[in-house]
């Protein structure tokens, strides 16, 4: 466990938010995947000073003492057994690379009382697998890493699977392609349960891209330049400064000086999105820190956001976060967040 995390001793304490920590806990069992557990631990274990709160009360448990992980790297031990799993809001289920093995009996029975009491579901990569040995998604949406896509149809027929996107939000069970898709779909849970203001500071602690969109490509070609610099990072800064202003692709291609066909190419290549669906996901995260700042009057953050107008901006509010403006306000707003 990580030094500084959230976990086990705080017994749930409220950070300062005036109630009950929302309880992560992550069940690792033997040959379980380190990236996956780590991604898990830098997302919902470690304390947030610079947020004056914590965001939850993180755990590790184990069906065994001592788990051996992932290829024998290193042989996890003191965490609580999977008993743990009982006071979960969220559980994240193991993850291995060994898809076909079956998982222990104990492990998907704690899956399957967390998911009859109505706690939140996450897998991730190979962790789909899991909950759907379970049995708990069975005509449900889910994700998996596209190289075990084949095997999962085969043995899951009755699981919706979308195997070309970096994750899934099925509303109480959520699951991610693999690697760096798990940091997406945990910045993607923080921004669900604390607002975009909130996901965005975890993500600047982490380095990472604050929104990748659930919907784009797990394969994302990047391609090495011949001669200049083919970054979009450039046009992208240049469009992030003027959200507010009646951007469109043509104004992107020409800032960046391509045809808006070379554009597309180049957005699908590096970002494996499109240049109208990214412009969109990027003003949309404005309107929400703007809503969680307290920017009163929904024409103003549609206007200042560049969604243009209230009906724009409630269509897609909708659309992504499942909330109405005045929904998210009362949800997110400055008079929720207790500093």
């Amino acid at each position: 466990m990580a030094q500084g995390s959230s976990q086990g001793d705080d017994d749930g304490a409220d950070g300062g938010r005036g109630g009950p920590l929302h309880r992560v806990v992550v069940i690792v069992d033997a040959n379980s995947n380190p990236f996956e557990l780590g991604c898990a631990t830098e997302v919902f274990g470690l304390r947030r000073p610079e947020l004056g709160r914590d965001l939850y009360a993180f755990s590790l448990c184990s069906p065994e003492p001592r788990t051996l992980m992932r290829d024998g790297f290193f042989t996890l031990t003191g965490v609580a057994g999977l008993e743990a799993a009982e006071s979960a809001d969220t559980l994240i289920v193991p993850n291995r690379p060994d898809v076909e093995v079956p998982r222990r009996p104990a492990v998907l029975d704690a899956v399957r009382r967390a998911h009859a009491r109505g706690a939140r579901l996450v897998g991730f990569c190979s962790g789909a697998f899991t909950l759907a040995e379970a049995g708990v998604l069975e005509g449900r949406r889910a994700t998996a890493h596209w190289q075990w896509a084949d095997s999962f149809r085969a043995r899951f027929p009755g699981v919706r699977l979308e195997p070309d996107v970096l994750f899934v939000d099925d509303g109480d069970i959520l699951t991610a392609a693999g690697s760096a898709a798990a940091l997406d779909l945990g910045l993607h849970v923080v921004r669900r349960d604390h607002g975009a203001e909130v996901a965005n500071a975890v993500s600047r602690r982490l380095v990472f891209a604050a929104h990748r969109d659930g919907g784009q490509r797990q394969f994302v070609e990047r391609p090495v330049p011949d001669v200049r610099d083919e970054s979009l990072a450039p046009v992208l800064a240049w469009a992030q400064e003027r959200l507010d202003s009646p951007l469109s692709v043509p104004d992107l291609a020409a800032r960046a000086a391509l045809s808006p066909a070379t554009l597309h190419r180049r957005f699908q290549a590096q970002l494996g999105t499109t240049p109208l669906a990214w412009l969109t996901g990027e003003r949309l995260t404005l309107a929400c820190r703007l809503i969680e700042r307290g920017v009163t009057g929904f024409d103003v953050v549609a206007r200042r956001s560049g969604l243009g107008s209230t009906a724009n901006l409630r269509a897609l509010m909708r659309r992504e976060t499942g909330l109405t403006p005045s929904a998210y306000r009362r949800r997110f707003g400055p008079a929720t967040q207790q500093h």
